[in-house]
């Protein structure tokens, strides 16, 4: 049986919107009570950097997203390393990973809920206290990395839903 992110993600395939399914989010990421203030469409790229790992083997270590954000096929913002996510009225949040759950697939970053830690400016993000990471595809950067200090990116695209209490 299909599961709820090929649900999810089919149905913005088919619609170009964001997809927000009738089923709850993994309990991980879900934010019960909250309202959504706004839902965006990124596309970007995740970068890594070759760095020694804990085990003092050379891996591809996460360093920064890299994102237009996107409402009707329109930028709206951007999203970037902290992790920062900027309106075009001139509001931004930062934000704290707080929870995650598996991608649709192996090559999909994690959905995740972040709690926002800041806020700048004044608009629609302005009143936002956790944003969830939903329906990704891509983002995860497999293969050796043989020179330290060199960068990757992977492509990757994802649905950014910003939530208020109350």
């Amino acid at each position: 049986m299909p599961s709820f992110k090929s649900f999810a993600f089919a149905a913005f395939a088919l619609t170009g919107a964001p997809a927000l399914a009738a089923e709850p989010l993994p309990e991980a990421i879900a934010a019960p009570g909250e309202t959504v203030v706004l839902t965006v469409h990124a596309e970007g790229a995740q970068v890594y950097e070759c760095k020694a790992a804990a085990d003092g083997k050379r891996a591809w270590i996460f360093r920064e997203p890299i994102a237009t954000l996107l409402s009707d096929g329109k930028t709206i913002g951007r999203h970037y390393a902290g992790p920062n996510w900027e309106h075009a009225d001139g509001s931004a949040v930062a934000g704290k990973a707080v929870g995650n759950a598996p991608g649709a697939t192996a090559a999909d970053i994690p959905w995740l809920k972040l709690d926002v830690t800041a806020h700048r400016g004044s608009g629609v993000l302005t009143s936002v206290n956790t944003v969830q990471r939903i329906n990704t595809q891509g983002g995860k950067l497999d293969g050796a990395c043989d020179k330290a200090g060199e960068f990757r990116s992977a492509p990757y695209s994802a649905d950014y839903v910003f939530l208020k209490k109350g």
